[in-house]
């Protein structure tokens, strides 16, 4: 299910540098976080679909890529990522 405009806003408004600000990779991180942990309860439901799974595989790539830019760029909103997504152990 696709992330609706309000939750996508949350997310702007937490994590951007201001209200239009959907580009920067802490954002990004905040929307896949949200898409991954949707998907992740579907594919518990829905042992065999694999189709999703792989999807789910390629968004959890897709955002390790994202968190190892930002440590390169930025390792204090790194912290503060990881921190209020509660990512990472």
């Amino acid at each position: 299910m696709p992330i609706s405009k309000e939750e996508k806003q949350k997310y702007v408004e937490q994590f951007g540098k201001d209200a239009n600000d959907t580009g920067s990779p802490e954002v990004q991180v905040a929307i896949l976080t949200h898409r991954i942990r949707e998907l992740t309860d579907h594919v518990k439901i829905h042992k065999k679909d694999h189709h999703t799974r792989r999807g789910l595989v390629q968004l959890v790539s897709q955002r390790k890529k994202m968190l190892k830019y930002i440590t390169r760029t930025n390792a204090e909103s790194y912290v503060n990522l990881i921190k209020e997504l509660s990512i990472r152990g």
